[in-house]
């Protein structure tokens, strides 16, 4: 089964086999030297993260790893306050966690298919002088826009302000520019772009961040200061790890740096959803966006009046391929495919002809 969801992906032969190295105790210095590797190769994938930054590692899903970043280091009150710019369901989720974690944040809700408007933006920080951080995802899984992170990033600079960055969906495949953008800590997941296995995620973050007084966080779990007092003194984690996702993101991450690293897989995701747009546009399937405005990882089409996203779903799942639905009120009218993980040339045919097959006009 090829899965053109966005995460899990399908692993190579190689990052699966990884899952049955041995059993480890999380415990032992052998896997703490792992866990500081793993730091080490997350922070050196991008040339702007190496010199100034550093990687804890938590287990949890990429969910985890933003709640963490934003209960860790987003201010809390008499100390400024975050604003989170939304045009999707991440963005919204990111609000929620704030307020859950009682963080002081205004909420810039755009629509879900439109782009951020600076212009509305600077209008609210002209009116909130208390604003010292904006939260946003950097590739808004919701519609598959890449939000443009270097005009965002500019006001950013000029203004002054920290980004914290939802990089969930982008980190390995997309662009990160840490000081043309201000940015503070990025979260990222092992199971996307990176082509690990879902259980792990991380946080990349200013060194100076870490290196300041651990302020209260409200959260035992998800206080990154506690990780990375332990992965970067004793080595050793605050919690149990995913041992056996361990080993398979070091494979991944071994994988990534053989192939080219982040830009070369990012030319094959564009390669790929070229070669899939092309058999959708000679099926009639239009795209929810423009081109010039997705990501390299994933696109939302429009389904046609003729058929509905179930019909669509279990043809191609019946041909050996996974798609995703839309969500909330673009869930009737849409679909998602992504392009991570391990997809041959000869899966990408066989998609193309099921693709033909699923749209295909009723006699």
């Amino acid at each position: 089964m090829i899965l053109l969801n966005p995460g899990p992906v399908t692993l190579t032969d190689r990052v699966r086999a990884a899952l049955t190295a041995g059993d480890w105790c999380h415990r032992e210095p052998e896997f703490a030297a792992l866990m500081q590797e793993i730091n080490r190769r997350i922070t050196h994938l991008y040339d702007e993260l190496a010199e100034d930054f550093s990687a804890v590692t938590l287990t949890g899903s990429g969910t985890s790893a933003v709640e963490a970043m934003l209960a860790s280091f987003a201010p809390d009150d008499g100390k400024g306050a975050t604003l989170v710019l939304a045009n999707g369901v991440y963005g919204e989720r990111m609000a929620k966690m704030l307020r859950a974690h009682r963080k002081p944040c205004e909420l810039l809700q755009s629509e879900w298919t439109a782009a951020i408007d600076l212009d509305v933006v600077s209008g609210v920080l002209d009116r909130h002088p208390e604003l010292t951080h904006i939260a946003t995802v950097h590739h808004e899984t919701t519609t598959g826009r890449l939000n443009d992170m270097d005009a965002l990033g500019a006001l950013c600079v000029r203004r002054g302000l920290a980004l914290l960055l939802d990089g969930v969906s982008s980190f390995g495949a997309e662009a990160i520019k840490a000081d043309d953008w201000n940015l503070d800590a990025v979260a990222g997941t092992a199971n996307k772009c990176l082509h690990g296995v879902p259980g792990l995620s991380f946080v990349v973050a200013r060194n100076r961040l870490w290196a300041q007084a651990a302020p209260p966080v409200a959260s035992v779990y998800l206080d990154l200061y506690g990780y990375y007092a332990g992965q970067y003194g004793t080595g050793y984690s605050p919690f149990t790890q995913s041992v056996q996702v361990a080993f398979a993101l070091r494979e991944a991450l071994l994988e990534l740096e053989e192939s080219g690293g982040w830009r070369a897989r990012r030319r094959t995701y564009v390669e790929r959803a070229a070669r899939i747009h092309r058999a959708l546009m000679l099926n009639s399937v239009g795209m929810l966006l423009r081109e010039e405005d997705c990501s390299c990882v994933l696109r939302t089409y429009l389904l046609p009046d003729r058929v509905g996203y179930t019909e669509v779903h279990d043809t191609l799942k019946a041909a050996g391929f996974v798609i995703y639905a839309g969500q909330g009120d673009l869930a009737p009218d849409v679909f998602r495919i992504a392009y991570m993980g391990d997809i041959t040339a000869a899966d990408l045919d066989a998609l193309c002809d099921a693709l033909s097959d699923a749209f295909e006009p009723a006699a």
